[in-house]
């Protein structure tokens, strides 16, 4: 049998061939189902080791599923990883996947390889204009809240304090946990609420989406180009790749994007930004050593 011929799916290939299978073979699939990742990334021998079975019977497996041998059997298993197969679509998954690719050229060449590629992708994807929706918006907030779940967090925080030490008030709420209600309750037109969402988005970001809707607060979002959408809309949208699947998903593109957004920002505020990054120097300079 041919790649072409192939379901997409390791579900859809023992369906199609469970008739063929024998105890053996049932052996070796239940190990291999508990760990689909390690199977991808060992041999047959392996397989069949952990399985307590023949050494030879990993070979025969792959063949009655219709490969020539296991080592073709393996390599569809890492295409389906690699490719986001729906069989392999959880956080491990996606690092074994990026294990698979590191065995190809070396664990950092593969990380800078994914990283140069996400963001060469950037180039093409995201426009002045939508970096300019945003820093337009951002200087004229009378406060700017933004907020980031899991990796994005980091990114928010970072933010948060890029945009006081450029002179505007801004928060960042995960770090307001204990009273994000306070931080909120003032909430209002003219407000901006700036949210970082990769993957399926929080609950507390769609919380923090309705509550500055109902506030007339107006909703950035940078988000993952493959997330599911925020409900309600935000009023500006700026959606990338952070890379494929087996690939390492990149927060220097999202990084990339704020970075770009603080530089407009600065280059149309009239001088606010470059006056408040000056006036800071000069006062970290008055205080002890220890503090700066």
């Amino acid at each position: 049998m041919n790649d072409a011929s192939h379901p997409s799916s390791l579900d859809a290939l023992l369906s199609r061939n469970a008739t063929r299978l024998t105890a053996t073979d049932s052996r070796l699939l239940e190990v291999l189902l508990q760990d689909p990742m390690r199977a991808a990334l060992e041999n047959g021998k392996e397989l069949s080791d952990r399985a307590g079975v023949n050494p030879a019977a990993a070979v025969r497996l792959a063949q009655r599923l219709g490969f020539e041998g296991y080592p073709a059997f393996r390599a569809f298993l890492r295409t389906n990883l690699t490719e986001g197969g729906r069989d392999f679509g959880t956080a491990s998954a996606r690092m074994a996947a990026r294990l698979v690719r590191a065995e190809e050229g070396g664990l950092l060449s593969s990380v800078i390889d994914g990283e140069i590629a996400a963001l060469e992708g950037l180039r093409t994807s995201v426009a002045d204009s939508d970096i300019r929706s945003f820093s337009a918006h951002l200087g004229a907030a009378r406060r700017i809240c933004l907020f980031g779940q899991g990796h994005a967090a980091s990114l928010s925080k970072l933010t948060a304090l890029r945009l006081r030490r450029s002179g505007y008030d801004a928060c960042d709420l995960d770090g307001e946990r204990g009273g994000m209600a306070m931080a909120l309750r003032g909430l209002a037109p003219g407000d901006v609420v700036w949210l970082f969402s990769f993957r399926a988005p929080h609950s507390t970001v769609l919380s923090l989406c309705e509550v500055a809707r109902a506030r007339g607060a107006t909703i950035l979002a940078l988000t993952d180009q493959n997330s599911l959408p925020l409900r309600p809309a935000p009023d500006h949208l700026i959606r990338v790749s952070r890379g494929r699947a087996g690939e390492t998903q990149s927060l220097t593109v999202p990084m990339a994007v704020a970075n770009a957004v603080i530089l407009d920002l600065a280059g149309i505020d009239e001088g606010r930004s470059l006056a408040a990054l000056e006036d800071y120097r000069k006062f970290r300079a008055t205080l002890p050593p220890e503090w700066q």
